[in-house]
């Protein structure tokens, strides 16, 4: 019987008899061909792979990849972790960018300041036009790198770090409380859309209360983020929400310059005072602080829901152990990367990675996804057990640019999630499983509508 092998070895070997070992070509080939081997081919058998196909050009595979369905992850990150954990693919622009897929690569490369976070810089790999023409904005500590990274992140830091976030945590849960008896009033004679009424207004509502948002101004917000971040929206329609949102936070900015509170705004206008920001700094910041991350609450919570009622025993063992809510979320930001797009970087020099060269000013995608579903280093990754012990899951990211606000984070699910299906034992969803409208299968995993009753 003959010995089964991967298509990309046996293609890898013809080009070793070809060129010279110590050749620099042989590092500029392989990789083209080994991708498409690894990622378009099964395991064939040697005996199979003739040499004319050897010299064949493929063309990387187009990124981003897409979801087979719900919230499945695109299957090449399985093949690729198993065959080609060093890759390149093309993108919108037709640039090319390189990938790392799994865990141990993934916090290598977001904690190697060689690679650069800021967007401005060549090569920087950009998604689509807009993320290419929101580069050329102000920047903020997201898109730094130290140490002007460090200095304006530690402005705001504070408010974010694990002890300031414990002690806000009884505001969180009276929002989660006050959301959630709004929506229990309106009743459920027709179905209603958890995330319209309760996924959205508590992470937005806590984050407004963290800024110093006037109440009155909420819904103005709210209503004028949905346009921005809308799959659905018009270009046009877009940016004219993000001038009124930039036009909002800059009169706002100013009121607190006129009479600052004890809230972020506040405490970066302070800043700005010291003469460590200036107004522009501010505004951006607090843009920032606004929108960011929003998203990715509102999905999460959603998710969450659909999750432990597709695992009722889980949801039964967490009812009756409320300290299962902790590890539950923790499983949910590692099964769930709703945030998966962002670890994107540049090579600022020739960085070799994996036994090839990252070429200054090439870019590189760390997949945290799949890093979440890495055999290697989670059991029985695609399984979804409140159970598991937790694990190095890098749901934030990871390095000195993971999640700011990963202890807010925690602590609005855990509240949500030890809250929600305490007071609303019977929570159901008002569709079939396969009737959850979940967002575009090349975009952030998350759920654009969600019909309970209860």
């Amino acid at each position: 019987m003959p010995s089964r092998t991967c298509a990309a070895c046996t293609v890898l070997a013809a080009y070793r008899s070809r060129f010279h070992s110590d050749c620099k070509r042989l590092r500029l080939v392989p990789y083209r061909v080994v991708l498409y081997a690894c990622v378009r081919t099964d395991l064939l058998t040697a005996d199979k792979v003739a040499p004319a196909c050897v010299p064949v050009s493929v063309a990387e595979p187009k990124f981003p990849f897409s979801r087979p369905s719900g919230t499945a992850p695109p299957a090449e990150y399985a093949k690729l972790r198993k065959q080609c954990p060093l890759s390149q693919v093309r993108l919108w622009d037709d640039s090319k960018m390189w990938m790392v897929v799994r865990h141990k690569d993934v916090c290598d490369v977001l904690n190697d300041p060689r690679f650069s976070k800021i967007r401005t810089h060549p090569g920087f790999p950009e998604l689509n036009s807009g993320g290419k023409a929101a580069a050329a904005h102000r920047a903020t500590y997201v898109d730094m790198d130290a140490p002007e990274h460090t200095r304006q992140r530690g402005m705001v830091e504070p408010l974010f770090d694990r002890k300031n976030i414990d002690s806000l945590r009884p505001s969180f849960q009276k929002t989660v409380d006050e959301c959630l008896e709004k929506m229990i009033k309106g009743g459920c004679q027709e179905p209603v859309d958890l995330v319209e009424k309760f996924a959205l207004p508590v992470p937005t509502q806590i984050i407004y209360r963290l800024m110093g948002i006037p109440k009155k101004d909420m819904d103005f917000l709210t209503s004028k983020n949905a346009v921005r971040t809308s799959a659905s929206g018009t270009a046009r329609d877009k940016s004219a929400a993000s001038n009124d949102l930039n036009e909002y936070v800059s009169n706002l900015v100013d009121s607190k310059v006129k009479e600052p509170k004890d809230d972020l705004i506040s405490k970066l206008v302070e800043q700005m005072n010291k003469g460590n920001l200036d107004h522009e700094d501010v505004v951006q910041l607090t843009f920032l602080h606004l929108v960011a991350g929003n998203a990715t609450m509102v999905n999460l919570i959603a998710l969450g829901v659909v999750e432990l009622l597709q695992h009722p025993q889980q949801l039964e063992d967490m009812k009756k152990e409320p300290k299962l809510v902790e590890p539950m979320v923790e499983e949910l930001l590692r099964y769930h990367t709703s945030s998966a797009l962002a670890t994107r970087r540049v090579a600022d020099q020739d960085v070799e990675l994996l036994g090839q060269v990252v070429k200054k000013n090439e870019g590189i995608y760390a997949s945290n996804m799949s890093a979440n579903r890495d055999e290697s280093v989670f059991k029985d990754p695609d399984t979804f057990d409140i159970h598991r012990s937790p694990g190095p899951q890098l749901g934030f990211g990871y390095g000195e640019h993971v999640c700011v606000a990963r202890w807010l984070a925690r602590a609005e699910l855990q509240c949500v999630f030890g809250t929600i299906f305490q007071k609303l034992p019977d929570l159901k969803l008002a569709v079939r499983f396969d009737k959850v409208k979940y967002s575009e299968p090349d975009q952030d995993v998350g759920i654009t509508e969600l019909p309970v009753t209860w």
